[in-house]
């Protein structure tokens, strides 16, 4: 045997698993198939890396089987994440709603504290390597690789497969942790891009595309949840956290709402304003809350010109729905270039939410975004993945 497990996949999950392993004197080999570990790691919160949230828990998560993920946060939690990056010199700092950014450093400092570790405890990362197939043996497990027109054989008791998920190809993304279920036959709950930006066609393309770049603070929601964050228009349709938060939860075909001036009633704000001075036009009082541009454009619903004192019942119902209630029908998403996670996944009735072993093939572990486990934006998923990668490592 070649080493007591062998990792495929050296992104948050293998890199955690690796270095979990090594503080149990476990010998690992992680097999990357890009040319450098920590691809998407590097390219996280804009290169700064949003390692975790200090509000994650089982209820910001979207699967089939919610109490699945609880087993692996009780065993790591945010509290261990937070005191294992500070013992490396990664000091935390909140950016909103719980977030945590490295204070004075970025996602390269992240992963090379990964490395690092990994070179303390001699845990080998060999890069550029693309796994062909895993042979399962009596006693343990062969995997093959290509390197630089290489083929390579590997052998190992225990493997890992974190290979990630579908989002952003460029980065190295691969479908192969879905290959190989398929093979073996384990369940897999239905996949698509989550966190990704949605898009708007036909007749309202060209006022979507009229205000790209403006960005507005805004309640989006549809029947299930809804989320409070700012949303971005642009000359294809929409983004912004808000947008890429409900994304996860928005089937093809449904509406969503968008409240474009959340904890405020415009009904209210009229009436008051009618009072004070009632030949205020309702371009000037939306002006207050918008941009221009984006009052501009909403000159396409609303009689922008009249003074408040001259808005009819009527137009002031108008004017409430449009602002509280402004429908969109997407038309689709930006698919997994832009996706930042994948829906969907490896079905966990299929894995031990004790250990992450596969029930079906001993020895064998899932961990990170192959599995149907999918969190909301702002460093869930990065909590889930570092907590995958020490329970497997405790059973590796």
């Amino acid at each position: 045997m070649n080493a007591d497990a062998i990792i495929i996949g050296a992104g948050a999950c293998g890199l955690m698993c690796a270095v979990q392993a090594g503080y149990l004197g476990k010998k690992v080999i992680l097999l990357e198939k890009n040319e450098k570990p920590g691809a998407k790691i590097l390219i996280s919160g804009g290169g700064r890396c949003n390692y975790t949230n200090q509000f994650a828990s089982a209820e910001q998560f979207i699967s089939e089987n919610p109490h699945f993920i609880k087993s692996s946060f009780t065993q790591w939690t945010v509290d261990d994440t937070v005191n294992f990056f500070e013992t490396y010199g990664i000091q935390g700092r909140e950016k909103t709603l719980g977030q945590l950014f490295p204070d004075e450093k970025n996602a390269k400092d992240v992963v090379q504290m990964f490395t690092s570790l990994c070179d303390d405890f001699g845990q080998e990362i060999r890069c550029n390597a693309a796994v062909k197939d895993i042979e399962l043996l009596p006693n343990g497990f062969n995997v093959r690789y290509e390197k630089n027109g290489k083929e390579i054989l590997l052998s190992a008791q225990k493997v890992v497969i974190a290979t990630g998920g579908l989002p952003i190809p460029k980065m190295g993304a691969t479908d192969f942790a879905l290959r190989f279920a398929r093979k073996h036959n384990l369940k897999i709950v239905e996949t698509a891009p989550a966190l990704v930006p949605l898009t708007i066609t036909g007749k309202d393309e060209e006022w979507f595309a009229q205000l790209s770049g403006n960005s507005v603070f805004c309640e989006v929601s549809n029947d299930e949840i809804s989320f409070e964050e700012n949303i971005l228009f642009t000359h294809w349709g929409l983004s912004g956290p808000a947008i890429l938060q409900i994304s996860s939860f928005w089937r093809r075909g449904e509406l969503i709402n968008l409240n474009l001036l959340p904890n405020q009633n415009i009904a209210l704000l009229l009436y008051d304003e009618r009072k004070l001075n009632g030949k205020t036009l309702l371009s000037t009082l939306l002006n207050r809350f918008y941009t221009k541009k984006f009052t501009d454009a909403l000159g396409k619903f609303l009689p922008l010109t009249k003074p408040v004192a001259a808005l009819t019942g009527s137009e002031i119902q108008l004017i409430a729905q449009t602002i509280h209630e402004f429908k969109v029908k997407p038309a689709g998403d930006k698919g997994y270039d832009k996706a930042e996670v994948m829906r969907g996944g490896i079905d966990t009735s299929e894995i031990s939410s004790k250990t992450l072993a596969c029930k079906k093939i001993p020895n064998l572990f899932f961990g990170g975004e192959c599995l149907d486990v999918t969190g909301w934006l702002g460093g869930y998923n990065f909590q889930w993945a570092w907590a995958n990668g020490f329970v497997i490592a405790q059973n590796i």
